[in-house]
């Protein structure tokens, strides 16, 4: 009979293999699919009475899994989207196992088969063209926090960038002159030296 395979060795394999190597995720991916595990690790400690070193694979089945999503939304409060994107990380992590462990195939196959749940996604609102002029005006731009204030809003405006994708851009990104424009990687994309034209926020 084979050893229980290690769900600690799985999951190191999962981030720095498959995330990292494979399919060089972004920071924001990697720190979302870290808190999953994070959160579903002190979960199963607290059921199962086991550290998460002493965990084997074979345990962490669909119950269990059913089980910490609904603690997540009775418990926590968390949303259905939010639950979904919980959902999807551990969806991940048995994707790979599937190929790291085939002879825990029904297991990894009930896991998969656990359905998001369905949610009305909200109309997110827009700025009047008065409310936009009233913002980019607050700043004070006679100081230099005022006037990096207004190139925040200003880009925020026109690029409709996610505030993880204008706070992760670096001094390189900002290309001026001629055909000015910022180069941004969103958080499922991957870094290329030649972008195509829809990593690009024009200016």
């Amino acid at each position: 009979m084979s050893n229980p395979i290690s769900l600690a060795t799985l999951l190191e394999r999962f981030f720095a293999q498959r995330l990292m190597q494979q399919r060089q995720a972004s920071p924001h991916t990697i720190s979302s699919y870290r808190d999953t595990f994070r959160q579903f690790l002190k979960f199963t400690e607290h059921r199962l009475h086991k550290v998460p070193s002493q965990l084997g694979f074979q345990e962490i089945d669909a119950p269990l899994i059913m089980a910490f999503l609904d603690y997540l939304e009775k418990r926590q409060g968390i949303s259905t989207r939010s639950r979904n994107l919980r959902l999807n990380a551990l969806r991940s992590f048995f994707r790979f196992a599937s190929f790291e462990a085939p002879d825990h195939s029904a297991q990894i196959q009930r896991v998969l088969a656990i359905p998001s749940k369905r949610f009305t996604r909200t109309l997110v609102p827009f700025l009047t063209r008065s409310e936009v002029d009233a913002l980019l005006a607050a700043p004070d731009q006679s100081t230099w926090s005022g006037r990096r204030d207004h190139a925040f809003i200003l880009m925020a405006v026109q690029t409709g960038l996610r505030i993880s994708e204008m706070t992760g851009l670096k001094r390189q990104d900002i290309i001026l002159g001629v055909g000015s424009h910022v180069r941004v990687v969103g958080k499922d994309a991957r870094n290329d030296a030649h972008p195509s034209p829809n990593q690009h926020a024009q200016c």
